[in-house]
């Protein structure tokens, strides 16, 4: 994307990756809910997160230590235009899908067309910026675009291509449970749906001696056990039932893991530093819902989220606030006001930018009291300037109709459940009817997917290379098109600008300071209320697996564990 890449062209296996680790051992990860699908795909079904990012190999591969660098791996070439208008990628004459087929253009162009017209909606947008695809010769295809982005060869470089012959007679955009055929090391081995599901490496593995690939891909089985609720998963860790556990509390990280297994040495224990933006986690607001869609009232529920007494109950206090959505990262925003750069890009906005854009925000701090007096008063304020005043201890509008509202729940949620308790308490105290329903993964993905909830537990990670993705999180189509990212329902001309700016432009300050001022766009559109982050992965594991001593830019990104790892 700018400059060049950090690795030559003999590079002998990516900086994070060990090129003499052996192959062989098993994983075994949990994951909450269930699956019945194994197309990741499209919009329709729950499939498994390991077919997505186990099965499936694209004409790129992502190094993690570089933001704006993607490598060869199904292409052997990749050719762009002067002004990155076209992409041409030709393909590994020895590329070859799990079942030894080979990898065609005709593949590769079938793959492209039906992600766009048929995939999920996240696919849409950038297949409708592609005028053309053609074969240009025999292991070569060229993508042509009818708008300036300099991402699209690179997004492009990263859709994952399917064999057309499995897919001739079915149609793709349905739900099934028809293991798919892709050209990675991973094949789906046997599964049993809403229960397990093994993926095992394929030793005529293509692309095995590749140096993208030397010190990738060790394991011999990745294996993902599913669970209903997040309480047992722990239990099954603690058990050796499974591999792996992801701790996102600093508390229990220091208090519940000294279980046997962790005092005999069968488990590890790490904290894997990393440069990562926050993204944003918290209770996101739907402003589709009409009692959402004044800034004052999605203001006035920041002022009544005890935040500091409910991190101090929760992990103890100990990691730091979401700040804003590129919080701990050199993209996220300043708190003063807008300048430079950054204030010329939001200025012609002006009049649509809610206060502090360009002023400076900052998230309310209460007094860490479990009453919070100060926050609620303001909240109240701001409430009344909305419409909505106190009557016979409930808040009403004009109309005499109760501020009531939804929070959404997935099953098994625990911390989420005892957040909204201390959260529901403070609304009462309002005056506000708060109701909170809990639901089965699948009636969750349905609900949120088609924006059929009030207010619900959200979570976005954003990378330090923010492209095309963004307007899928945040563009308009997303208000009414279902299945998009942007569950809050925004709907910002100044957003869309700033996302433009970022994908047309050559200057990687120019790029920076127009993430920045999207970071103001979003923080003071006070769409979801922010909990906290960690500066590092905390990560126990058996201790029969390792990885290497070279941790890359993105840290413990999703992947990296299995990826690199290997087993002794």
């Amino acid at each position: 994307m700018y400059g060049e890449p950090a690795l030559p062209p003999d590079f002998v296996s990516l900086p994070y990756a060990n090129p003499d680790a052996p192959k062989g051992g098993q994983i075994i990860f949990a994951e909450q809910g269930g699956f019945d699908s194994l197309n990741p795909h499209i919009l329709k079904g729950r499939a498994p997160w390991g077919v997505y990012s186990h099965v499936f190999e694209s004409m790129m591969g992502r190094s993690y230590d570089e933001p704006f660098t993607l490598y060869g791996l199904l292409a052997e070439s990749i050719e762009t235009g002067p002004n990155r208008e076209w992409v041409e990628f030709t393909i590994r004459p020895e590329a070859k899908f799990s079942d030894g087929s080979p990898v065609t253009v005709e593949d590769a162009i079938w793959s492209y067309e039906t992600l766009g017209t048929k995939g999920h909606p996240r696919f849409l947008g950038s297949w409708q910026k592609v005028s053309k695809i053609e074969q240009t010769g025999e292991r070569s295809f060229r993508i042509t675009f009818n708008t300036p982005d300099r991402e699209l060869p690179l997004i492009m470089g990263l859709r994952p291509i399917f064999k057309k012959a499995q897919w001739e007679g079915k149609d793709f955009a349905e739900s099934s449970l028809i293991p798919p055929i892709g050209s990675s090391p991973y094949p789906i081995a046997e599964f049993e749906p809403g229960r397990f599901i093994n993926f095992r490496r394929n030793p005529d593995y293509w692309g095995k001696d590749l140096p993208f690939n030397r010190g990738r891909n060790n394991l011999d089985l990745i294996r993902y056990e599913y669970f209903a609720d997040a309480s047992v998963i722990f239990e099954a860790f603690k058990a050796g039932e499974i591999s792996s556990f992801r701790e996102g509390n600093a508390a229990r990280w220091q208090d519940s893991f000294s279980f046997p297994l962790v005092q005999e040495g069968e488990i590890a224990k790490a904290e894997i530093p990393h440069d990562r933006p926050s993204g944003i986690t918290g209770l996101v607001m739907n402003t589709r819902r009409g009692i959402f869609a004044d800034w004052r009232v999605r203001e006035a529920m920041m002022q009544a989220f005890n935040y500091e007494f409910i991190a101090q109950t929760q992990n103890g206090g100990s990691d730091p606030r979401i700040c804003s959505y590129f919080c701990n990262s050199v993209l996220a925003m300043s708190h003063g006001p807008a300048e430079g750069r950054v204030r010329d890009l939001l200025e012609p906005f002006a009049g649509e930018l809610l206060p502090g854009a360009l002023e400076g925000y900052s998230l309310p701090v209460g007094d860490g009291t479990e009453r919070n007096r100060r926050n609620l008063r303001q909240a109240a304020a701001l409430l009344e300037e909305a419409g909505w005043t106190p009557k016979d201890g409930r808040l009403v509008n004009a109309e005499g109709r109760p501020f009531e509202f939804e929070i959404l729940i997935r099953q098994g949620s625990t911390e989420y459940q005892a957040i909204v308790n201390i959260f529901t308490q403070a609304l009462e105290r309002l005056g506000i009817g708060v109701r909170t329903t809990t639901i089965d993964s699948a009636q969750y993905n349905e609900r949120t997917n088609r924006y059929d909830f009030d207010m619900t537990f959200y979570t976005r990670a954003l990378s330090l290379s923010p492209g095309n993705e963004q307007m899928l999180y945040w563009g308009h189509e997303g208000v009414t098109e279902p299945g998009s990212r942007n569950w809050m329902g925004m709907d910002s001309p100044a957003a869309e600008a700033m996302i433009r700016t970022m994908l047309e432009t050559a200057d990687p300050q120019e790029f920076q300071a127009a993430v920045k001022a999207l970071d103001r766009v979003l923080t003071t559109g006070r769409y979801v209320i922010p909990l906290w982050y960690s500066k590092v992965s905390r990560l126990a594991y058996d201790a029969s697996l390792h990885y290497p001593e070279r941790i890359p830019l993105y840290g413990d990104w999703p992947g990296w564990q299995p990826d690199v790892w290997w087993s002794e």
